[in-house]
């Protein structure tokens, strides 16, 4: 299960009407079908590609009728390797997908939230975006663009009754992440976490800051390795990690 997947599966059992939005048909049914027979909900299946430049009127236009309480924006896309070996293009789609989409979602249903003085706001970040690393320098680019904004809408928009939080996860046992087939480093590193712990950790911080790093040993590592090493050597060492998982090249 994906992450999308449990925040749709975990709001569901809290009783919320659910909103799915992906790309491709067959799954989107088959889960907004469960989640209506499990759970007794109302869901809304949505295709739709969020690097589209007309994405946000198609949103719109199907959830006009909504009194859409709280956007989750966990879509990612993400490609690992050197930055020259990448083609432009999907350096492209990475901004579009990881920064304009979040970006649009919550002018949009931010301003519909502001108006009525309420509702909440999950932009989801990446452990990647504090740091620039080798390998995944575009994407993680895009998540510290997430984390910003998130952070900053968390103190703007709390006066207007918006609660807005920029989640980070770390590794977590996901199909897209399982697909990059990383490498076992040889190193000690966190345990990866299930998708349904990191959701539970989300919707549990909405409202109480204004960014939260899931599991708690990604908080400890996170805050060691900031606050005791210097940026270059910070930079280094997250590039030999990430090397070690994903560069076989020779």
């Amino acid at each position: 299960m994906g992450m999308g997947a449990a925040y749709s599966r975990q709001l569901a059992q809290k009783g919320l009407n659910v909103v799915l939005v992906a790309e491709a048909a067959e799954p989107l049914e088959t889960l907004s079908r469960s989640l209506a027979r499990e759970y007794g909900v109302q869901t809304r299946a949505l295709l739709a590609d969020l690097s589209g430049r007309d994405v946000l009127s198609e949103l719109d236009a199907a959830t006009r009728d909504l009194d859409v309480g709280l956007m989750v924006y966990n879509a990612a896309h993400s490609i690992v390797g050197c930055f020259l070996d990448v083609p432009l293009d999907e350096k492209l789609r990475m901004l579009d997908v990881n920064c304009r989409g979040p970006l649009l979602l919550c002018h949009h249903y931010g301003t519909r939230m502001a108006a009525r003085r309420r509702g909440g706001i999950i932009v989801v970040s990446s452990l990647s975006g504090f740091q620039g690393h080798a390998m995944v320098g575009t994407y993680a680019a895009t998540k510290a663009f997430d984390l910003v904004l998130g952070e900053a809408l968390w103190e703007e928009l709390r006066e207007h009754g918006v609660d807005v939080l920029a989640f980070c996860p770390g590794a977590t046992r996901t199909p897209a992440f399982l697909a990059t087939k990383p490498r076992p480093t040889g190193r000690v590193s966190p345990p990866l976490m299930d998708p349904e712990e990191t959701v539970g950790e989300a919707l549990a911080a909405l409202g109480r800051t204004p960014s939260h790093i899931a599991g708690r040993t990604n908080r400890l590592a996170a805050f060691v390795l900031h606050r005791l090493l210097p940026r270059r050597r910070l930079i280094e060492l997250m590039s030999r990690t990430t090397r070690a998982m994903y560069d076989r090249r020779g």
